[in-house]
């Protein structure tokens, strides 16, 4: 029965997708390599030309020593457009993508895939580091899978008529987990999807390779820009983004003591939180104090909780009044909340990070020390049609509150929070400040069993 079962390995020349095919191999599936090829250019790129010509011969080589089918396709256009140009797009906003996000689900499981289904496949594996498994949604009984993951009611033909939600669970490997950069796939791309070596820890899989005499056993593992590689990013961004001289100005930490209403304001200090009516940084419309330990319809009402959460959210816009100009930079476009590297500011005891950007004025806001308050946030918000939920039967009602652990950037241990759906918007509220929080970053938020149940785009 297996071998009626056919499918693509991504192979892309590393030892996570090389072991992910020798492991469908041995389990007797159908299986056949598909390389893509999705980007030319080498402009602003560290590791040198043609890297992909070397991960095409080493994934040449895996596949003839596994004995499959192995083909070839160039999805560099689509990449470019969907990928690519949105990351340009974003930089040039002033905010941080990821494109690596955009790659999976526009791409591996999208554009890639339909070219695997094209050549009769019917799941595509790939060497993430994750584990997908299935429940009836009818009765939450777990669906049984077979090696590789593929459900029983394949084998005998039955799709589960529509009653089967798929999960994605972080992988066995803490150090390893990349669900965060599948957050953004669909039920219907999980249906199709496959992760073989979910289970398994990264030495195992590098034990696995070397055993099996695999070409890729040795090679390190890819960095940098999903495809692209590791790149150089204001000389990459500079493709399309123009250069251009601009004011760096620094804010120091008392400038918050005296600025009622910065969002968190009371939180830093330890007490209450107060806020006033700026209109123009987007506070509420009148006056609020409140405990973010009151943070509740049952204590504060509906339009207060809006309110209330609106506030503790909103993203301070600096004046260049508020701060002193000690710099210059070349385009505020190329920098991102956070960064330290690429300032080449002295004078200071501690480093020096953006805490902001204002693209219309080319202006970048920094500050000093790793915990300068500028830095940290107690919560943000997401807009609810960037909300994205991977299993629509867990979907928050408007009103409702939750417990989520909470991500904001890849590898980032994962934080506590409180999650509020509103009207307009979805509110995270962590247990403990987080810093850097990056308009354009994605929020993955996760249950206490490991399972990922949605993320959305960070929005100011």
């Amino acid at each position: 029965m297996k071998s009626k079962i056919r499918i693509a390995v991504g192979l892309s020349g590393g030892v996570d997708s090389s072991v992910a095919a020798l492991l469908l191999k041995r389990a007797g599936y159908d299986v056949f390599a598909l390389f893509m090829q999705n980007w030319h250019d080498t402009t602003g790129t560290l590791h040198g030309d043609c890297e992909w010509e070397e991960d095409l011969s080493v994934a040449k080589m895996v596949a003839k020593k596994l004995d499959i089918p192995f083909h070839f396709v160039d999805l560099s256009g689509i990449y470019r457009q969907r990928v690519v140009d949105y990351m340009f797009a974003e930089y040039e906003k002033g905010r941080t993508p990821n494109p690596d996000v955009l790659c999976n689900s526009e791409i591996k499981f999208d554009a890639f895939l339909k070219c695997a289904e094209e050549l009769g496949a019917d799941y595509v594996a790939t060497g993430h580091y994750c584990r997908k498994a299935m429940v009836k949604k009818s009765t939450l009984e777990e669906v049984p899978v077979m090696d590789g993951g593929v459900p029983v009611d394949m084998v005998s033909g039955r799709d589960g008529n529509g009653d089967i939600a798929y999960r994605i669970i972080a992988g066995s490997d803490n150090n390893k987990d990349q669900t965060y950069f599948l957050c953004q796939l669909t039920q219907q791309q999980l249906s199709k999807a496959l992760f073989p070596i979910g289970d398994i820890v990264k030495p195992e899989v590098r034990r696995l390779a070397a055993e099996a005499g695999l070409p890729s056993a040795d090679k390190k593992d890819s960095q940098g820009i999903c495809f692209v590689g590791k790149v150089d990013l204001p000389v990459f961004l500079q493709q399309k983004l123009t250069a251009k001289d601009g004011e760096v100005v620094e804010i120091f930490s008392d400038f918050y003591g005296t600025l009622e209403g910065y969002p968190g304001y009371g939180s830093h200090q330890g007490g209450d939180i107060h806020t006033v009516e700026p209109e123009a940084n987007g506070l509420p419309t009148k006056e609020v104090t409140f405990s973010t330990g009151d943070l509740s319809l049952e204590n504060m009402g509906r339009d207060d909780l809006e309110n209330a959460l609106a506030s503790l959210s909103r993203v301070y816009r600096y004046k260049k009044s508020d701060g002193k100009v000690i710099g210059k930079h070349f385009g505020a476009q190329f920098f991102t909340i956070g960064q330290r590297k690429g300032l080449n500011i002295g004078g200071h005891k501690e480093s020096i990070f953006v805490i902001d950007t204002n693209i219309d004025d080319n202006i970048i806001y920094v500050g000093e020390g790793h915990h300068h308050p500028g830095l940290l946030r107690k919560a943000l918000r997401i807009a609810n049609d960037e909300v994205h939920w991977i299993r629509e039967d867990l979907k928050m009602e408007d009103g409702q509150v939750r417990n989520y652990n909470v991500r904001i950037r890849y590898r980032q241990p994962l934080q506590k929070a409180k999650l509020y759906q509103m009207k307009d918007y979805m509110y995270f509220v962590f247990e403990e400040h987080q810093r850097g929080i990056s308009a354009g970053q994605f929020t993955v938020w996760y249950d206490e069993s490991g399972e990922m149940v949605g993320s959305g785009v960070i929005g100011l």
